[in-house]
């Protein structure tokens, strides 16, 4: 079972199969080479002339190890292609919906007047702006506004986190039975911005336990008013929706301008998907064993034509 945030794009399966893919033209072209080296090598001799049927039967010979060895590599690419076929589409099947999800989410919020919304597709993040979620300097606490816009909040989170949960209670055997693409953790990340105290050691302690305390608050209100997402669980039977507090260490306006520090102070929530895939660390233990295989018998056809060029004149 692999736990991904997916960063890597839907262009991974391409980018892949186009490696494996020059590969196997890199080693048809090596052939074809030394196949018109033969053919030149032959031409320089006439054809009853003994030296040139050995330099024939050399350099045949070298051929037909080089065919043996591109057959064996094209064996071992195959093997790799199809070890990697079914994670990589899990992955893109994970990919795609956390797409769609964010969308909706974005839409949805809008729908409810929570407007300019920001989506970072990378991180898969829901950037709520300081409009909807406003937090004054050193404070922790949502006002009415904010309570009001984290209850609209609430609601539409409850059925997305509800669709893409792998189940609905604590029972370990049930969740992890669920197929396809799930969430993993929905993340209701509290941020500060760089300002506080004078002192720098008590500052950053201050804004670490702010963060944190920006976050609980938040995933308090919204339990509050849809209790039902404490039931939905990712694949291994926990809770889904869950808090974290970064501080100001991860700030989206410039520290030095004053007027947008009120961007920090800022929830975000941060979507990661677990895609259904058994691709484990066997699996990548024997693609790493396989590529080195490949590679050392590239080598080893390059060798052979050197070697071959040499010893049939």
């Amino acid at each position: 079972m692999s736990e991904i945030e997916l960063g890597a794009e839907a262009s991974q399966e391409t980018e892949d199969e186009n490696y494996f893919i020059s590969m196997t033209d890199m080693m048809v072209g090596m052939l074809f080479l030394f196949i018109i080296m033969l053919m030149m090598f032959a031409l320089n001799f006439r054809k009853g002339d003994e030296d040139a049927e050995r330099i024939r039967n050399c350099l045949q010979a070298v051929v037909n190890e080089n065919a043996a060895l591109s057959a064996d590599v094209n064996t071992k690419i195959a093997s790799v292609q199809q070890t990697i076929r079914g994670p990589i589409e899990a992955l893109q099947v994970a990919a795609d919906q956390r797409q769609k999800l964010l969308t909706d989410i974005k839409s949805q919020l809008e729908a409810q007047g929570i407007q300019q919304v920001e989506i970072d597709e990378q991180n898969a993040v829901v950037r709520l702006s300081e409009r909807a979620i406003r937090f004054d300097p050193n404070k922790s606490d949502l006002d009415a506004a904010a309570r009001e816009n984290v209850a609209r909040i609430a609601r539409v989170l409850e059925p997305i986190i509800q669709r893409y949960s792998a189940c609905q209670d604590a029972a370990a055997d049930r969740c992890a039975g669920h197929r396809g693409a799930v969430l993993e953790t929905v993340f209701l990340e509290g941020h500060t911005d760089s300002t506080g105290v004078p002192d720098p050691v008590q500052r950053d302690r201050n804004n670490w336990q702010l963060s944190t305390e920006r976050a609980t608050n938040t995933y308090r209100e919204i339990l509050a008013d849809q209790p039902e997402l404490r039931q939905f669980r990712n694949r291994r039977g926990e809770q889904i929706l869950s808090v974290a507090g970064y501080s100001s260490t991860r700030p989206i306006a410039a520290v030095d301008d004053r007027n947008s520090w009120a961007r920090n102070r800022r929830i975000d929530l941060r979507f990661v998907m677990d895609a259904e895939t058994k691709y484990g660390i066997d699996d990548i233990r024997a693609i790493k064993t396989l590529n080195d295989e490949i590679r050392q018998q590239i080598e080893r056809m390059a060798q052979l034509n050197q070697e071959g060029t040499s010893r049939c004149r």
